[in-house]
């Protein structure tokens, strides 16, 4: 994923979350991959899929019962 993308996809985010402190941040090491922020506060982590010709983006974020709790 390179730089362009991961703006696009920044861009995308920030409009469909109404959340301008969205970030999409390059992965040391890896090229198939960018980490997503709000904030300081890491999110999760977007993929690239390059299958069947079409080439798309995954979000994956886990929420972890500790997370729920108030």
């Amino acid at each position: 994923m390179d730089k362009t993308e991961m703006a696009k996809v920044e861009r995308y985010l920030r409009q469909t979350f109404a959340n301008h402190s969205i970030r999409v941040v390059g992965r040391p090491k890896k090229t198939d991959s960018a980490e997503v922020y709000i904030g300081e506060e890491f999110v999760g982590v977007l993929f690239v899929d390059d299958e069947d010709g079409d080439r798309s983006f995954n979000f994956t974020m886990a929420i972890l019962d500790t997370d729920l709790e108030d």
